[in-house]
């Protein structure tokens, strides 16, 4: 399990029904390609964030899958439509089977 991974999320606390707003999130993680050698010349296994979601209510908004290539602490930026108010979950999947999550409320003012 890596350590010190620490999702963050900033998502605006309400919005105008339909309205298109902006998310912004970013994970605390080395990003491990399994490509690099340590000091005494044998490979550090990968270990990186291999896919991450963002749900709106239980729909799907976003659904990316992340590649060795990816550098570290990865950071997502993109934008949804509110349809209503509610709760956007956010899952970070990594290759050693731990998930990592965060949820935010949105209010429609």
């Amino acid at each position: 399990m890596a350590e010190n991974v620490t999702p963050r999320v900033r998502v605006p606390s309400s919005a105008a029904a339909g309205e298109v707003i902006t998310i912004k999130t970013l994970i605390s993680h080395i990003m491990e390609s399994g490509q690099r050698k340590n000091s005494d010349g044998n490979l550090i296994p990968r270990s990186i964030i291999n896919r991450f979601t963002c749900d709106f209510n239980g729909q799907n908004v976003i659904d990316v899958t992340l590649e060795p290539a990816i550098s570290t602490n990865p950071y997502f930026e993109f934008q949804a439509q509110v349809p209503e108010a509610g709760t956007y979950t956010f899952t970070w999947y990594d290759d050693d089977g731990s998930v990592y999550t965060d949820t935010k409320d949105i209010a429609i003012g």
